[in-house]
């Protein structure tokens, strides 16, 4: 009977043979793989060393991930995107604002978590300059300053946009590539904060409470995985708007 209710935990459909289709399980060159990634290897493939990834594996870490999403969805948490390499950034602002969550799809701003009340002094000016550009309380400014203000707003907007509503730490996040989100990890493990992360072959996965085991490269990789994240979100907030039957 438990293991009957651990496969249900989630309706989200995990199919290996389409991650496999979409180079979930290449990983990087053998030369570049972090130790404590070889469990999640299976081999090594082609005249260049490419480690595979055991999808498997994949599966049943992905599954882990997504019943931890939606236990939090359903409790009505946060969860914070992150993911700024290019090519998967428009990726992340898509599942967060379908979502409803806030991102991070530019650069990540230091001491976003480890100096939360620094970063939300700035996001409530952009907001207050925001609101006075709407109430037209700017116009009373020369061109030339309120040039300088729409420039301002632009620019606190591309660094602050995609967080604009946290007003709180979140209580988790999802990560993309933590090799190149070094800060952010390392502020999610000083706040405690619970971190999902898909991981490469090139990182240590321990650092991640819920490591997922793929390619954080391939375009098409990132997308399956976001695509099953989005799909148990989604599932769990259509059930929660669903009218009560007691």
């Amino acid at each position: 009977m438990k293991k009957k209710k651990e496969e249900s935990k989630n309706q989200v459909e995990i199919d290996i043979q389409e991650m496999a289709k979409c180079g979930v399980h290449l990983g990087h060159r053998s030369s570049k793989c972090h130790p404590k990634m070889k469990p999640y290897v299976l081999g090594v493939k082609g005249s260049d060393h490419i480690h595979i990834i055991n999808l498997e594996i994949t599966a049943q870490k992905l599954k882990e991930a997504l019943d931890f999403i939606q236990n939090l969805t359903k409790e009505g948490k946060v969860i914070l995107f992150v993911g700024t390499k290019p090519g998967i950034q428009h990726l992340i602002k898509e599942i967060a604002v379908e979502c409803g969550f806030p991102y991070v799809e530019n650069r990540w701003l230091g001491g976003t978590l480890t100096n939360f009340k620094v970063i939300k002094q700035r996001i409530n000016y952009l907001k207050e300059l925001e609101r006075k550009k709407e109430a037209g309380e700017l116009e009373k400014y020369t061109k030339k300053e309120r040039l300088k203000f729409d420039k301002e707003i632009q620019d606190l907007e591309k660094k602050l946009g995609g967080i604009k509503d946290l007003e709180n730490l979140p209580d988790a996040i999802f990560i993309v590539d933590m090799a190149r989100e070094k800060t952010a990890v390392r502020e999610a493990k000083k706040k405690g904060i619970p971190l999902i992360a898909i991981v490469d072959t090139n990182v240590d996965p321990t650092l991640a409470d819920f490591p997922i085991p793929a390619n954080d490269d391939a375009i098409s990789a990132v997308k399956y995985i976001l695509d099953k994240v989005k799909e148990a979100i989604l599932e769990v907030k259509k059930k929660n708007q669903e009218p009560s039957t007691k």
